[in-house]
């Protein structure tokens, strides 16, 4: 039995990266804010820093829509029922509208065809005229089961030139729904991963200035009945993935770090957690002296090498995380929280900081992207995430490398780029210890969820015991 949803909903894409997109939702949200709308926004792809500043401005937690990582029909769901209180969604894409992994997986096209959601597309006009209909006109014909019902201008030099495009949309029958002005003011603060976190730069006064121009230089009623006559998304009826316990009765407590330094994670996937029995429990490994009660430890990706010289300083935390790895205490480490595992981190400048030493060697930070893709990886032993030979699909997007002097640490995956079919082995494993550059969404390997949890659990009872 299928259940329908009403849900306003649109979609902002580009014809590439580098457009404007970002820019632009984060003003679109906090100018629908503005007037009083419950507004939810999600972003296409794994990407982490963006929906920090979409949730800035809508004033909610952002959901990704990434269809490698979380299966289509549990992506549906969750989109659905995330957007269910609120008066529209608004989905950013990533990159331009056709992109995406091989064979455009994940692409800004397959999750409007899969959400059947109407797309405004913004183009980058600067040092363009007529060219710009041309452009909507191709990614229009392109495919004609994606909805492309208008056109945002983004960095128009003059009335005039906003007319001479105006002009040339029409004659294709392209609604042109907005057109920004050029203004670097509104440029958002970018480094060597994309925009700067909003952990560490909340930009409110940005955001509220989005939100002026964005509200005076874009049709928001028009945005508003586009969202609106979106039809019905029909649903089967299923249990809810992210609310109750299938463990309340024997749950356990979860440090999630959680500050500056250590920032990435998808709402969805702690809530995965949670719903099998875990508490999660914020805190920082820059800020804390030590870790709270818990039962399990997660530390998450970020930006551990601009936080090096803090990080490296606080021993009586690190004293806590190696008394807590001593004690077996089950801890799993994701890309930043990887290189906080190891022996000491490299910087930029070639200045070396001790980390934990819980994996013996060094992280160090390149001029250039070591990798970012879409990724299998295979369990090579039995770890805190499942058995030899599980496969999870995840995502790496890391400019540091990593060697070690040991020849005793046992590799935790065996990994396959999706784009190229080159496979490598990946992370360590050592005990309840699992550290790599491997970033996962719960909500895609629940059985790695819930056998966490529960390895979480088995320590506490023995602690218990003991």
């Amino acid at each position: 039995m299928n259940t329908n949803h009403s849900i306003p909903r649109i979609v902002i894409a580009a014809t590439r990266s580098g457009s404007g997109k970002t820019t632009i939702v984060a003003g679109l949200l906090a100018a629908l804010r503005k007037k009083g709308l419950k507004v939810q926004a999600y972003k296409i792809g794994p990407d982490y820093i963006d929906p920090g500043y979409h949730a800035l401005a809508s004033g909610r937690a952002v959901h990704n829509l990434d269809t490698w990582l979380v299966p289509e029909v549990r992506l549906r769901e969750i989109f659905a029922r995330s957007a269910a209180s609120s008066d529209i969604a608004v989905i950013e894409g990533v990159m331009g509208l056709y992109d995406g992994g091989r064979g455009g997986i994940s692409s800004t096209a397959e999750i409007a065809r899969l959400l059947d959601a109407p797309v405004l597309l913004v183009i980058d006009a600067k040092s363009m005229g007529a060219s710009a209909a041309a452009i909507a006109l191709g990614f229009r014909a392109y495919d004609p089961d994606v909805h492309l019902m208008g056109v945002l201008l983004n960095r128009i030099g003059s009335p005039t030139h906003e007319a001479m495009i105006r002009e040339a949309l029409s004659g294709i029958h392209m609604p042109l729904l907005g057109a920004l002005r050029r203004d670097n003011s509104l440029s958002m603060p970018e480094r060597h991963l994309g925009l700067v976190p909003t952990t560490e730069n909340r930009e409110r006064e940005l955001i509220e200035r989005l939100g002026d121009a964005v509200g005076s230089q874009v049709d928001l009623d028009g945005i508003l009945a586009l969202a609106r006559n979106a039809p019905a998304l029909s649903l089967p009826l299923s249990e809810n993935p992210s609310t109750g316990s299938v463990a309340s009765a024997h749950g356990c407590r979860i440090a999630v770090a959680h500050d500056e330094a250590f920032s990435f994670y998808y709402p969805e996937s702690l809530s995965v957690l949670e719903h099998f029995g875990a508490r999660c429990v914020p805190f920082s490994p820059l800020s804390d002296e030590g870790l709270p009660p818990a039962d399990g430890l997660i530390l998450g990706g970020g930006f551990p090498e601009m936080f090096a010289d803090r990080l490296g300083k606080n021993q009586s935390m690190m004293r806590s995380i190696r008394s807590a790895a001593k004690a077996g205490m089950p801890i799993y480490a994701e890309c930043g929280g990887f290189m906080y595992l190891m022996d000491e981190l490299v910087d930029f400048e070639g200045h070396s900081h001790p980390m934990l030493g819980i994996f013996p060697g060094t992280v160090r930070m390149q001029e250039r992207l070591q990798m970012v893709g879409y990724v299998e990886a295979e369990l090579l032993q039995d770890t805190i995430l499942g058995q030899a030979g599980d496969l999870l699909r995840g995502h790496e997007f890391h400019f540091s490398s990593e060697t070690t002097a040991s020849q005793e640490l046992s590799r935790a995956f065996r990994l396959t780029r999706m784009r190229n079919g080159q496979q490598y082995p990946a992370g360590y494993a050592n005990g309840n210890i699992l550290g790599s550059y491997l970033h996962l969404h719960f909500a895609g390997c629940r059985n790695a969820a819930k056998t966490f949890v529960e390895r979480c659990i088995a320590y506490r009872d023995s602690r218990s015991n003991s």
